[in-house]
């Protein structure tokens, strides 16, 4: 029986963009699991209620639900342990630590970049709640918010760094092969890849070349992703 996972979908079904949604994508095809997608917009909140939440992911594994991509990824290695997706206690609390630092550095500086894109993928109904609910968030209009990113782009790729610098010693994240640690990272990635045409990334960045790699990892399940 294949796991159903409830992932957000833009306008078109066949557009999945949640950098949350991809970090599970990922976790689910490294363990080589059966999944059937459900694709789920923003405003749909009753078709998630089963849950007890409002957000997605959300997966079903038989009787049991779990929702959040990081309780899904402990769910996957506590029921399913290989592949491992942590590699042991140090291994997970390491990507505890890549977790919390894309959620509060990567996701937040993205959002800059794309979050007025994003208007133009998301389906109809959803655009005036995300329209108001994210200019709430900033205090400005989305226009404003992405506005003059061409010059901002050399600063946001210097947060980028910390990746850079263990990519120039080891060829993934993760050490030999990849890891959730991996898997984080490049889902985060995944949202400015699915949701706009704004290059973030310089083509001779090894930030580049390894996301590339994770593109074409699990059958090229990013590198055939739906993108705008």
């Amino acid at each position: 029986m294949s796991i159903i996972l409830h992932d957000l979908a833009g306008a078109d079904p066949e557009l999945r963009f949640s950098p949350y949604c991809w970090r599970t994508r990922f976790a689910l095809a490294h363990k080589g699991l059966p999944v059937e997608t459900i694709p789920w917009r923003f405003t749909e909140t009753a078709a998630i209620a089963f849950s007890g939440q409002a957000r997605v992911p959300v997966i079903r594994d038989g009787d049991r639900v779990v929702f959040d991509s990081w309780s899904i990824a402990e769910y996957l290695e506590e029921t399913c342990p290989t592949p491992a997706l942590f590699g042991g206690t140090i291994g997970r609390a390491h990507a505890l630590f890549i977790n919390g630092w894309a959620d509060a550095v990567l996701l937040g500086g993205i959002a800059r970049f794309i979050v007025r894109d994003l208007l133009d993928v998301i389906d109809p109904k959803d655009q005036a709640y995300f329209r108001t609910s994210r200019e709430a968030r900033f205090g400005m209009s989305l226009e404003a918010v992405q506005a003059g990113r061409e010059e901002r782009l050399a600063a946001f790729r210097d947060t980028l760094l910390p990746i850079r610098l263990v990519l120039r010693r080891q060829p993934w994240l993760g050490g030999p092969a990849p890891s959730y640690a991996d898997h984080i990272i490049a889902g985060t990635l995944m949202w400015p890849r699915c949701a706009s045409r704004f290059p973030l990334l310089a083509e001779d960045d090894p930030v580049a070349a390894w996301f590339g790699r994770m593109l074409d990892q699990y059958g090229g399940l990013g590198r055939n992703a739906k993108t705008p």
